[in-house]
C-alpha cells in the first residue's frame, strides 16, 4: 500500500511561482562566478549556504541580487534554467511557469538577447529531452518606476510569442500595485496574462488593488487576503489563483512555523490556492519538499493534496486544451493510487 508521501512525490503538479535567478544552487553559483571572473563575498558554497538565514524579505533580496551577478552570458542563463527544469522533472512537475527579472541584468549592460535566448533555449531543450512543459513570465521590479516598466515591456516585444505572461516582484513596501496601473493596463491591451506579488509582506489592500485596479489573472503569495473577508469572497468568486510559497513564508518570517501557516484556512475558504517553491536553493525546499513539509505540519489529506495539484493545473497560463489533458493525467494518477491503496 502506497503512503501519502509517495502520493505527493508522484502526483503530476504545476509550479507557478519560481524565480530563475533564485534557483542557483551554491555549487553552480561558484562555478559560474569562476567562469565569468566574478568574485563572491563568500569563500565557499558551504559558507554561502550558511548565509541563508533571513530576517525578512529585504535581507533575502540583498543576497539574491548578489547571486544574480554570476549570470552574465547566454550559457549562464541556459545552465541555471535547465538545471531547475531537470530538478523539477524529478519532482513530477509537468509544467513550470518561471519568472525572470531582466532589469537586474540589462542595467549592468547585459544584452537582453543573452538572457532571453539562454532561458528560452533551455525551455525548448527541456521540453524535447525531459518532456516537461515550461513557460517564461517576465517580471518587473516594483521598486523601480512605471516608466522603466513600460520601457522593459517595449524591449521584450521581439520575443512576445515566447512569453506567457508579465509579473511583478521585489520589495512590496512601500510599492503598492496602484503605482503600476497604467503599466498593467498596457500589458493587458497587448494580450499578456498578468500576475503580481501581493500580500506577502504587504497588506490585504495590496491584494485588492491587484485584483480591482490591475485586474491580474493570478496573485503571487496573497496570504494577507485573509484579513479582509469581503476580498476573500471576491477572490473565490473570480476564481483567482494564489501561488502560495509556504517554506518561503517560513524562511522569511512571514509565519513563525508551518503549523500556523494559513494554507488550510485558504483551502477551506474555497480559494484557488497552490503550493510553490519560490527560490528553492535559498529556502532549502523544492516543490515536493514544500508539499511534504506542509502535509507533515498541517496534516493535509489526499483530497487536499489533489485539490492543490488540480488548482495548479487550472491556474496555469496554458491553453484550455492542454489544461484538460493535464487534468485527465491527474485524474488517472489519483484513480490508480486509490486502486492500489484498496488492494
Amino acid at each position: 500500500m502506497d503512503s501519502i508521501q509517495d502520493f505527493i512525490r508522484g502526483i503530476p503538479k504545476v509550479e507557478l511561482h519560481m524565480h530563475i535567478e533564485g534557483c542557483i544552487e551554491p555549487e553552480m553559483m561558484f562555478a559560474l562566478a569562476e567562469r565569468n571572473g566574478i568574485s563572491l563575498p563568500w569563500k565557499s558554497p558551504e559558507e554561502l549556504q550558511d548565509a541563508y538565514r533571513f530576517d525578512n524579505l529585504q535581507s533575502f533580496l540583498s543576497l539574491y541580487f548578489e547571486g544574480c551577478k554570476v549570470l552574465v552570458k547566454k550559457q549562464d542563463f541556459y545552465d541555471v534554467t535547465h538545471a531547475y527544469l531537470k530538478r523539477a522533472h524529478m519532482d513530477n512537475v509537468v509544467r513550470a511557469e518561471l519568472f525572470i527579472g531582466p532589469q537586474t541584468f540589462t542595467e549592468k549592460g547585459i544584452p537582453l538577447s543573452e538572457l532571453m535566448e539562454g532561458v528560452l533555449g533551455a525551455i525548448r531543450d527541456a521540453e524535447q529531452v525531459l518532456g516537461i512543459s515550461a513557460g517564461l513570465i517576465v517580471s518587473t521590479h516594483r521598486h523601480r518606476t512605471e516608466a522603466e516598466a513600460l520601457e522593459l515591456l517595449e524591449s521584450i516585444m521581439p520575443w512576445k510569442e515566447h512569453i506567457i505572461g508579465i509579473g511583478m516582484g521585489g520589495a512590496e513596501m512601500p510599492n503598492p500595485p496602484s503605482k503600476f496601473a497604467t503599466y498593467f493596463k498596457v500589458c493587458r491591451e497587448r494580450g499578456f496574462r498578468t500576475c503580481i506579488h501581493a500580500g506577502e509582506e504587504g497588506p490585504s489592500d495590496y491584494v485588492r488593488q491587484a485584483v480591482e485596479l490591475l485586474q491580474v489573472d493570478r496573485i503571487d503569495h496573497g496570504i494577507a487576503c485573509l484579513s479582509d473577508p469581503a476580498l476573500v469572497r471576491e477572490l473565490v468568486q473570480k476564481r483567482i489563483t494564489l501561488t502560495v510559497c509556504p517554506v518561503s513564508n517560513l524562511k522569511l518570517n512571514v509565519v513563525s512555523s508551518l503549523d500556523v501557516h494559513p494554507l488550510r484556512i485558504l483551502l477551506d475558504a474555497g480559494l484557488k490556492v497552490t503550493i510553490n517553491s519560490d527560490d528553492p536553493p535559498y529556502f532549502g525546499a523544492y516543490i515536493n519538499d514544500n508539499f511534504l513539509q506542509c502535509h507533515a505540519a498541517l496534516d493535509l489529506s489526499v483530497d487536499q493534496v489533489t485539490t492543490l495539484a488540480r488548482n495548479s493545473i487550472n491556474g496555469s497560463f496554458l491553453p484550455e486544451q492542454e489544461i484538460r489533458a493535464l487534468i485527465s493525467r491527474l485524474d488517472l494518477y489519483c484513480a490508480e493510487f486509490q486502486k492500489r491503496r484498496t488492494h
